[in-house]
């Protein structure tokens, strides 16, 4: 997954950019509110860490604007305004959830994936298509109980047509996904890892429409 982090702090940016990377996340590290995209644009990030003081402006003016725009990314606030005023205004301002500094990295990775379970519509940390089980937090997928030997990029594909629920993914969108840093993948090796992706799991579980995309059956 691809995190926007907007956080002028040097220190706690770098530790988080580490942190994220650990936990098989790209992210875009951002350190002004005018270096910040007007809007977040569907598939460009798939969640922003926020940071409610930054040295030009109001993290909660970005919020405010994003959510004003429609989007639905999900949006973790961080923030040292704890009081119970500002923790409403973050979540009514739209924040999926609000973490106040000084905080450890373990809580708001937990926190941040949480938001991200959510915002795929998944209540828990086992995903379920068909005899196909797909567990995010241990980054494994199972068939009828039985572990997968995947690559790292035969999961991190897996993944990320499993977030579609059935949907339709498209291919430049996959690519782009697939990618450290945001840099798309080429297509010839996106076309080599889904060949090894299907025949560990079963061809006829990865649908193609030509020319758009892919899709993940549940049999």
């Amino acid at each position: 997954m691809h995190i926007l982090m907007v956080e002028d702090d040097m220190d706690l940016g770098a530790a988080l950019h580490k942190a994220l990377r650990l936990e098989g996340h790209s992210s875009t590290w951002l350190r002004r509110a005018a270096d910040a995209p007007l809007r977040l644009e569907p598939g460009e990030q798939d969640a922003v860490l926020l940071d409610l003081g930054l040295p030009d402006g109001s993290g909660q003016s970005l919020l405010a604007r994003w959510r004003e725009q429609g989007s639905a990314t999900p949006i973790v606030v961080m923030t040292a305004l704890g009081a119970l005023e500002d923790k409403l205004a973050g979540f009514d301002g739209g924040a999926d959830d609000y973490v106040v500094k000084p905080f450890e990295l373990p809580e708001l990775l937990a926190r941040l994936r949480a938001v991200l379970r959510r915002a795929a519509q998944q209540a828990s940390d086992s995903w379920q298509f068909g005899s196909l089980t797909i567990e995010p937090r241990r980054h494994r997928a199972l068939i009828a109980g039985q572990e997968l030997a995947l690559s790292p990029k035969e999961y991190q594909l897996l993944f990320e047509l499993a977030r579609e629920r059935g949907g339709v993914l498209a291919k430049p969108l996959l690519a782009q996904r697939l990618a450290p840093l945001g840099e798309a993948m080429d297509y010839g090796a996106l076309e080599v890892h889904l060949s090894n992706l299907r025949r560990k799991i079963g061809a006829e579980r990865i649908g193609t429409q030509r020319g758009v995309g892919y899709w993940l059956e549940s049999l």
